[in-house]
């Protein structure tokens, strides 16, 4: 896997301080795109365990409150291969740190039928995520005043409570900055 970039300090994408990382590849190629670079997944450099290893260390200050996977896409079958362990490590590392993650595909249509490679790893991805910002980016839905999603079809997913109770449960912009 490649990865565009990784943002050491963020505070646009998940709340409080974060470590944003954007991996290369997307075959969604929404209009208006804020990163259409990432739709290459030859873009950036390879994402290796000194990469991880960077991230995971980024992470370390009290301040950081998660990790944020971005793109690109994350659910790209291919990309879910090279983020499954490195989001055990983050886990077992940082078990009280949220790991958000945003993505075109759909939470029921896409992920929970199997359509993104094998069930295994994208079922064992999300239980890894806390919250999981879903759907494409719509520039006709485009609404600057959402808190971390920018089109309206977009929709913030609390991952655990909604794989749990078999529906989808989303993040409340108003119950606080961190999911319980």
């Amino acid at each position: 896997m490649k990865y565009a970039t990784i943002k050491e300090i963020d505070v646009a994408n998940g709340p409080g301080i974060r470590v944003s990382l954007f991996v290369s590849g997307c075959t969604h190629h929404c209009k208006g795109c804020f990163n259409p670079e990432t739709w290459n997944f030859n873009y950036g450099d390879d994402f290796t365990s000194e990469v991880e290893d960077r991230i995971i260390e980024a992470m370390k200050p009290a301040y950081i409150k998660g990790l944020s996977l971005l793109g690109g896409e994350p659910f790209e079958p291919q990309n879910q291969e090279a983020l499954l362990p490195f989001l055990r490590r983050v886990k077992a590392a940082y078990p009280d740190k949220t790991v958000w993650c945003y993505s075109g595909y759909d939470f029921e249509k896409d992920m929970l039928t199997g359509n993104l490679g094998p069930w295994e790893i994208t079922h064992e991805m999300l239980t890894l995520i806390d919250v999981l910002v879903d759907g494409e980016f719509v520039l006709e839905k485009k609404n600057p005043n959402l808190r971390f999603r920018g089109s309206e079809n977009q929709r913030v997913i609390r991952v655990a409570d909604s794989l749990s109770s078999d529906t989808v449960v989303l993040w409340d912009d108003n119950e606080g900055l961190l999911p319980d």
